[in-house]
């Protein structure tokens, strides 16, 4: 069963049904979902959890569906690693990396998807829709193909070929828009209204969807033994998902999957080409002015974050800091993580962990701090920017006496 009352206004706290709906008609705050926790504390426990599948639906009681049937590739429970030769290079004590780029399809997406299509099935919705910069709508044609829905997902028009294949392979309508992702979700916003059957997973059922960002929480205090890291960094694109891995640690403790309340100082992480959140808490100021995004992360090129305001309060209120980087800091971030740990990942992880380099030389994050760091999403899908930069050591001709002329390997 769902343990979900309703939706309930951010703002001016006015309660709606549990139906399609994102906006208060009254104050035109963002909705979220509703839910009767006194219940759902009655119903879990750490035995029922643990006897549940290795994917998010281990934590169903804490999601907005219900029935028995999710739409699902296997999303979820993904590695924790802990990054001895990184946090050595850093001078920091203990970091752990939450490993999304092993996800079906290379991203934490698919946390947030299928939780919103198995929410669309249960609203009986037809098709599966969305604005996308390259990883949601990759996840969204997956799973639609999946669960047998049709799909039309929407994505700019220059964005990296490696997900507009990704993307297309499934079979689904794939619509390139001339603009940059704020049109494209202009446009999503506009033809909602007018598609009473489609299911825009980012727009319409985005109180659904933002909750699969949760299990990011749930995982990371499972895999330390129900435990919490003192710090986490997190990208900001649309800021969602770093308040709902806020939440999430504040909802174990709610239900008492947890013996002391967290308190997880949050740090966030944008490219210095779209950083309207990172400007905002460096000017001190509520106001999240849009911005019109120019980064090689392309995932993270959100102009205009519709949760960009209630990330800074989580930032401030937990005490964390939220950093930009250069597009050659995003390189050298992916390549960094990539030889001390073996973890490729896209430019969202290279402007994490180049956040984190940032955040560790500033003595913000500390060495006697348990740190998580997020990485949400496999390199393979942004190969182009790192061609210029990365190759062959060497180029030789197939003989030991022009390999031993040119390679040294320090005498091994």
């Amino acid at each position: 069963m769902a343990f979900v009352k309703g939706l309930i206004c951010k703002e001016c706290g006015r309660s709606y049904p549990a139906e399609a709906l994102s906006i208060c008609e009254f104050c035109f705050g963002p909705l979220e979902v509703d839910y009767d926790y006194d219940a759902i504390t009655s119903n879990i426990s750490i035995d029922s959890i643990t006897k549940g599948p290795n994917s998010i639906w281990r934590y169903k009681d804490l999601l907005p569906v219900s029935g028995d049937s999710p739409v699902d590739l296997g999303a979820g429970f993904t590695p924790l690693v802990k990054a001895d030769r990184l946090a050595a290079e850093l001078g920091l004590g203990e970091v752990w990396i939450k490993n999304d780029t092993l996800n079906p399809t290379g991203s934490f997406k698919d946390r947030v998807v299928s939780v919103a299509l198995t929410k669309a099935r249960e609203l009986g919705f037809k098709v599966a829709a969305c604005a996308s910069t390259g990883n949601l709508a990759h996840s969204v044609a997956a799973h639609a193909a999946k669960s047998g829905m049709d799909s039309c997902v929407f994505i700019p028009s220059d964005l990296e070929q490696a997900k507009v294949v990704t993307t297309a392979v499934y079979g689904g309508t794939l619509v390139a828009v001339k603009g940059n992702y704020d049109d494209v979700n202009r446009l999503c916003s506009e033809l909602t209204g007018d598609r009473p059957s489609w299911a825009f997973v980012n727009v319409n059922l985005r109180p659904y969807y933002a909750e699969g960002s949760k299990t990011l929480a749930f995982e990371v205090a499972e895999q330390l033994g129900w435990t919490t890291p003192d710090h986490v960094v997190v990208p900001i694109a649309s800021g969602s998902q770093l308040t709902k891995i806020h939440k999430g640690f504040e909802e174990l403790f709610k239900v008492g999957l947890l013996d002391e309340n967290p308190h997880v100082r949050v740090s966030g992480a944008q490219a210095k080409g779209c950083s309207p959140v990172a400007t905002a808490f460096a000017e001190n100021v509520d106001n999240v002015r849009p911005v019109k995004p120019s980064t090689i992360a392309k995932s993270l090129a959100i102009g205009n974050p519709a949760d960009g305001f209630y990330a800074l309060q989580v930032v401030r209120k937990t005490n964390g800091s939220i950093e930009s980087v250069t597009d050659e800091e995003i390189v050298q971030g992916i390549s960094l993580l990539a030889r001390t740990e073996g973890i490729f990942a896209e430019t969202a992880g290279g402007v994490t962990i180049a956040t984190l380099v940032k955040l560790a030389k500033q003595g913000v994050v500390r060495p006697d701090e348990k740190v998580v760091v997020y990485i949400t999403g496999n390199g393979l899908k942004t190969i182009d920017p790192l061609v210029s930069q990365i190759g062959p050591t060497v180029t030789i001709a197939p003989t030991i006496e022009d390999f031993e002329a040119s390679v040294d390997l320090g005498g091994l």
